[in-house]
């Protein structure tokens, strides 16, 4: 099992990115708030989870450990794989999760694509006794002013794909980035982990 990834990011997708570790490129899965932290060719650390079946290994990575606590509990949970799990890291910060699991808040969880009323009733219920602790040493969110500015046909394309690859439509996903675009006029050094969580918000407002 790899619980830890130190390397060079070598590139850094809204949904994935390669981290070179002694010259291995480690195909990594991630989520917004951790591409929001990844930077092109600096060394960087990953908390990781493997997941192995028959015909496959694929490691999710998480710059926070709290995210992959939350991915690994998600997890627990019936029904729940490693896809969904990813989109409920993607969605709600471990903090989002606890409280929503605490205080039996369906509409919250169904705002996670893959997840039904059905399902999030079923995540209350195995759920309530694990996440008592999840989220309390949860960090400030990073800050935008770090991240450089991309092209808009760019971001548009990262965005799309990483909401597509959460199961929302091509449709769904244009009219997500159009939602967002008005953010990134206002503030072109947003970093693509914080466009893609906004547009996933636009999405669940609906």
């Amino acid at each position: 099992m790899i619980a830890q990834l130190t390397g060079t990011v070598l590139t850094a997708g809204a949904t994935e990115c390669v981290l070179d570790v002694h010259g291995v490129g480690y195909l990594v899965f991630i989520t917004p708030s951790t591409a929001a932290g990844l930077r092109p060719g600096e060394v960087a650390t990953l908390h990781t989870s493997m997941v192995v079946r028959e015909d496959s290994m694929t490691l999710y990575g998480f710059l926070e450990p709290g995210e992959r606590e939350e991915f690994l509990l998600a997890q627990s949970a019936s029904g729940v794989g490693p896809k969904v799990a990813l989109a409920i890291v993607s969605v709600l910060t471990p903090t989002d999760l606890r409280r929503a699991v605490q205080t039996e808040d369906v509409r919250r969880l169904t705002t996670v694509p893959g997840i039904g009323p059905k399902g999030a009733q079923r995540l209350i219920i195995e759920l309530k006794d694990k996440v008592a602790a999840l989220g309390l040493d949860e960090p400030a969110a990073p800050d935008a002013a770090t991240e450089k500015p991309s092209a808009d046909e760019l971001w548009r394309v990262q965005v799309s794909d990483g909401l597509q690859s959460l199961g929302w439509s091509a449709r769904d996903a244009e009219a997500a980035c159009e939602n967002v675009a008005h953010l990134v006029e206002e503030d072109p050094d947003i970093p693509i982990g914080k466009r893609l969580r906004a547009a996933l918000n636009s999405l669940a407002k609906r």
